[in-house]
């Protein structure tokens, strides 16, 4: 195993890890809630997003081979076992446990090929949850607090917040190893909890810290 890496950031109770979370996840310590948003192994990365829209035209994200597969089956029972509660975005692309609270978010997507919702599979013992949250291209739900968009996956900080509001009381301690541009992280911040965040690659790093640097408090 390779030496474990100093953080890339440190503060305010957020911590980023550059690197692989195949390698870091087995050498933290276990965490109250685990929001996670992996590669559904559909190609996203690969340029796709730009031809999509039939309203305006879409940003260009560039090629990456982030997305050309999913995590091994054994990143799952990891996610599991080192989180008491866990919300996995694309939950309907892996195999996962039959579940009573999927979250639903629906996009307001309108004339494209997007899908209208995207699901998140939990492990939280509640009914199925829905959030209505526009957010394709120059269309936003919250246009007084438009977000710079860095990612071609890139959730809502609104959504985010709402996803991990619907876990139990007393989590305190968060962890997201597919980080992306920090999106969790940000969110994690505003409602005061400790987060973790581990990334691959170097750029969606310095997006997260400088959206952390931008982040306040919301108590």
């Amino acid at each position: 195993m390779s030496e474990f890496p100093n953080p890339y950031y440190q503060e305010d109770g957020i911590t980023i890890y550059h690197g692989d979370c195949r390698e870091i996840l087995p050498r933290l310590a276990p965490v109250d809630l685990l929001v996670t948003d992996p590669p559904y192994g559909i190609g996203e990365a690969a340029g796709k997003n730009k031809s999509r829209s039939k309203l305006a035209v879409s940003k260009d994200y560039g090629c990456a081979e982030w997305d050309n597969s999913p995590p091994p089956d054994w990143v799952f029972g990891l996610m599991r076992s080192m989180s008491t509660f866990q919300i996995i975005f694309g939950g309907n692309y892996f195999q996962l446990p039959p579940s009573s609270c999927w979250l639903v978010w629906d996009k307001v997507n309108g004339e494209t090929d997007f899908a209208d919702c995207e699901l998140a599979w939990t492990n939280l013992q509640k009914a199925v949850r829905r959030i209505k949250w526009m957010w394709h291209g120059m269309l936003q739900e919250d246009m007084r607090n438009k977000e710079f968009r860095s990612h071609p996956t890139q959730k809502p900080v609104a959504v985010m917040k709402w996803a991990i509001s619907q876990a139990p009381d007393g989590c305190k301690t968060l962890c997201d190893p597919f980080m992306g541009s920090g999106t969790t992280l940000v969110a994690a911040k505003q409602l005061g909890l400790k987060a973790i965040g581990i990334e691959i690659e170097e750029r969606y790093c310095e997006a997260a810290v400088k959206r952390l640097s931008q982040s306040v408090f919301q108590f």
